[in-house]
């Protein structure tokens, strides 16, 4: 997703990010609060299905942020985010959607487009993603017994 607001309108590689937000102070369940942050900054809720935790990250910020995986078809076109109010120096009190557009990309584009400080999901969930297609009898490839030929 890509944030939004005047700061970000002429910002791209490397301004992307997963849906993130903040822990409210009664908060104990990292999930739950993930699902909350998720369904705030896109308008839909998290697909159903086998969640795979990608662990945490530390942000240049100093912020930790947590990330689950979940495979689903969501369409971008439908999302809507939760607007935000900021105090700015020249318009005062301003609003704004959190996110202004969500899109798909590969994994070679969404290292170009998300935060450096993210790229170890991506890494992580392709690991995961990898040992998940690799198992007993598959000889590390397609269910063709020949075991030069990989599956991604």
């Amino acid at each position: 997703m890509h944030p939004g607001g005047p700061f970000f309108v002429r910002k791209d590689a490397g301004h992307w990010s997963i849906p993130k937000g903040e822990i409210d102070a009664d908060e104990t369940d990292l999930l739950a609060t993930a699902r909350r942050e998720f369904e705030e900054e896109t308008g839909v809720s998290v697909p159903d299905g086998p969640l795979i935790a990608l662990d945490s990250i530390r942000q240049k910020s100093g912020k930790i942020v947590h990330a689950w995986a979940v495979e689903g078809d969501l369409d971008t076109s439908a999302m809507h985010s939760n607007p935000v109010e900021v105090d700015t120096p020249v318009a005062g009190r301003s609003s704004w959607p959190e996110v202004d557009q969500w899109r798909y990309f590969g994994p070679a584009e969404a290292r170009l487009h998300m935060k450096a400080t993210q790229h170890p999901f991506l890494d992580r969930l392709d690991r995961a993603l990898a040992d998940r297609d690799v198992g007993p009898g598959t000889g590390g490839g397609p269910d063709t017994g020949d075991p030069g030929v990989g599956r991604r």
